[in-house]
């Protein structure tokens, strides 16, 4: 019970910490607290491990999506573009 409540109150902790307060961080800190209590009650240790780890994941996962914007904004620059220059191109009636 003691460790439980330790594990929640490092959630918490974390969940008001500036910049860490991502869903992966709380994700991770659960799965964390969880599996480190399973292993033999190191659910602290566990939460921070899985705290570091779903907050690595969460950036590595936005910078991927912010990659895959870009890629389409600048198909959907390269597309105008093109049909601008078709229209400047095409015969006026």
């Amino acid at each position: 019970m003691k460790t439980t409540l330790l594990s929640l109150t490092l959630a918490m902790a974390l969940a008001a910490t500036p910049g860490l307060a991502s869903a992966g961080c709380i994700k991770g800190a659960i799965v964390g607290g969880v599996a480190g209590h399973v292993a033999g009650r190191h659910s602290v240790l566990g939460a921070a491990a899985g705290c570091a780890v779903g907050h690595h994941m969460s950036k590595k996962k936005e910078r991927e999506q912010a990659a895959l914007q870009a890629q389409a904004d600048a198909r959907a620059k390269q597309q105008a573009q093109a049909d601008a220059a078709a229209r400047r191109q095409a015969p006026s009636r």
